[in-house]
């Protein structure tokens, strides 16, 4: 197997047992060369700077949590300034929030560190690819996090009608009290409900009078 065979991997981590343990298994792998390593994103971004691009990884086994500059903020300088670097977030962390963030900073994968050898390699061959690799408990919180994301984006997609129902959900009233103020049928109200939970990609009343009053919304006078 020649050298232009190999896929050239990068370790970024703040910790040097993680970085050991990573290195010493990927050695193990024939087709992977592990061609440096970093103890944060500021480490990472000096030595690519400090190199021609021949010499760069084409994959960054990137931790997320890390001192001085974390993974997803050196994620985002490396997909604006070396878009042919992939990168695999690596880390312990299953957040819906961080996992979103990730993914959106230009992660192609976010992977936990309890997967095995031969899972993270299988995720360092799909990223040279471009292929997203990713476990279901992690999909799944990618899933949710969107969702999240979406909900707080604003109500610019709400009708007048359904943002005073919301509003009026905000403030606790039940759906024959907002008939009442609204001069509607209840049945009109239940309509509204279900129009509102599925804009805002909520799953019942109590989330959404939740999201208007953390966007401020049911903040009126």
């Amino acid at each position: 197997m020649s050298i232009a065979d190999l896929t050239r991997v990068m370790i970024v981590d703040d910790h040097d047992m993680v970085r050991i343990g990573l290195r010493t298994y990927l050695m193990l792998e024939p087709k992977i060369e592990i061609i440096g390593e970093a103890g944060n994103g500021e480490e990472l971004l000096a030595w690519l700077g400090s190199r021609d691009k021949k010499e760069h990884p084409q994959v960054i086994l990137m931790d997320l949590m890390m001192p001085v500059k974390d993974g997803i903020a050196t994620t985002k300088d490396v997909a604006e300034m070396y878009p042919d670097i992939k990168v695999v977030m690596l880390t312990s962390f299953l957040e819906d929030e961080k996992v979103y963030a990730a993914i959106e900073a230009g992660a192609v994968s976010y992977v936990l560190k309890t997967v095995s050898a031969d899972e993270l390699i299988y995720a360092i061959q799909g990223a040279v690819k471009g292929m997203p690799v990713m476990t279901a408990d992690v999909s799944q919180a990618l899933t949710r996090g969107l969702r999240q994301r979406s909900a707080q984006t604003g109500n610019e997609d709400l009708t007048e009608r359904e943002k005073e129902v919301l509003l009026l959900i905000a403030d606790g009233l039940s759906n024959k009290e907002i008939a009442e103020q609204l001069h509607i049928s209840i049945k009109t109200v239940k309509t509204h409900v279900s129009n509102l939970l599925m804009k805002c990609e909520m799953e019942d009343r109590t989330q959404l009078a939740v999201l208007a009053h953390r966007k401020g919304w049911a903040n009126r006078s």
